[in-house]
């Protein structure tokens, strides 16, 4: 008897450990099962962005940090590669408008588009309107923002322009206050980093 219930056991083990490695790698994933709506409407789907290091901001128009606008267009022609093929960028940026902050961001999504192009040349891929905290927080800042889902730390959006880190593999990899600019020392390094 002690044999079998031995070897039941051990018959069992292997199963176990293939289905902790897929819900691991499930976890280790979930950056590239995340779509968002660009600001055209059309579907933007995250596991294109597989290979790539990757900031997210959320952003707005009638904010003391709407500047910043500038410096991540800067930071984007700087890193991102040459062209307008998204596939071929080392680097990329994507901007999630929200209004949660002060009402800052009370434009359509046409109305932030030519604001975004008419006034600082954004080039960088930007998503339609969002919510970024509260009860109506869209998926990719769930996963930006809570550990149980980022595996990583929790870091709820404190106001307009924080940025999130992300690397070639989809993990979270730092939180950058809204003040702190994007040509900031810190973000330079990582995107140095090989």
């Amino acid at each position: 008897m002690k044999k079998l219930v031995i070897g039941l056991f051990l018959g069992l083990l292997p199963l176990g450990i293939v289905f902790a490695q897929e819900k691991n790698e499930k976890k280790e994933n979930a950056f590239y099962q995340l779509i968002a709506k660009d600001i055209n409407g059309k579907d933007f789907a995250f596991e294109q962005l597989k290979g790539k290091k990757v900031l997210i901001v959320n952003v707005a128009s009638k904010c003391g940090l709407t500047p910043q606008y500038k410096e991540l267009q800067a930071l984007y022609k700087k890193y991102s590669g040459d062209g307008d093929d998204l596939n071929k960028k080392k680097f990329i940026i994507i901007g999630f408008p929200a209004n949660d902050f002060g009402k800052q961001e009370p434009g359509t999504n046409e109305e932030i588009k030519s604001f975004c192009t008419q006034n600082y040349g954004v080039t960088f891929p930007m998503m339609a309107k969002i919510t970024v905290k509260g009860d109506e927080i869209h998926p990719v800042y769930q996963w930006l923002t809570r550990k149980e889902i980022n595996g990583v730390k929790d870091a709820p959006v404190e106001w307009n322009f924080q940025k999130f880190l992300i690397d070639e593999q989809g993990k979270f990899v730092e939180m950058i206050p809204p003040k702190e600019k994007p040509d900031s020392e810190k973000i330079a390094q990582w995107l140095e980093e090989k």
